[in-house]
């Protein structure tokens, strides 16, 4: 099936800092553009890699950069294949990074357990860490163009650190109603002559 692809070509003004050049680098590899050589990468051509792509070389332009977005077809299908290798190559990488950072999630998770610090604050710093899982899969999932092998397995990672978290928040849960049951009554006195 033949295809249509961008191809990106950017350049920053010379003799100027590297924040523009870094701006177009991060924004162009947050959509998963693979780069064939510096400054020059390619996308497959969908709408949203469109309207992106062009907003960044409309802003190279205006501070005094070059760049372009040509939409291309690449006739040689072994050429194609090697490319499209290449994005799942990336994504892969990607995904097996995000699997190992779900394995550090669990140890922390039982690091704690063993401290007994199964806590409302503990749950928090873990929350918060699952909500960057999420994100960065989702981040990885949307710039996976050619269903990458490893996508189902961060996916099951990541649902098992949820899992985890839930039963870590059940555990927290317990020991802090557990704990308040332990607290001393408070004492009540009876004062006369009270208005």
């Amino acid at each position: 099936m033949a295809r249509n692809w961008l191809l990106i070509t950017v350049s920053a003004p010379g003799g100027q800092s590297s924040t523009l050049r870094v701006y177009a680098w991060r924004n162009l590899r947050s959509l998963g553009a693979h780069y064939l050589q510096q400054s020059v990468c390619l996308l497959p051509a969908t709408a949203k890699t469109r309207r992106a792509a062009t907003r960044v070389v409309a802003r190279l332009r205006t501070e005094g950069g070059q760049g372009e977005v040509l939409r291309i077809a690449i006739t040689d299908t072994g050429q194609e294949a090697a490319l499209v290798d290449g994005f799942q190559r990336e994504r892969t990488d990607e995904y097996r990074e995000l699997i190992e950072t779900t394995g550090q999630f669990h140890e922390e998770l039982a690091h704690e357990r063993r401290r007994g610090r199964a806590t409302y604050t503990e749950l928090e710093e873990s929350d918060a860490e699952l909500a960057r899982l999420q994100r960065w899969l989702a981040a990885i999932q949307a710039r996976d163009y050619f269903d990458a092998p490893g996508a189902g397995d961060a996916d099951a990672a990541v649902a098992a650190c949820e899992q985890a978290l839930a039963e870590f928040e059940s555990e927290a849960l317990s020991a802090e109603l557990d704990g308040a049951g332990e607290a001393p009554a408070p004492r009540l006195r009876a004062v006369e002559g009270g208005d």
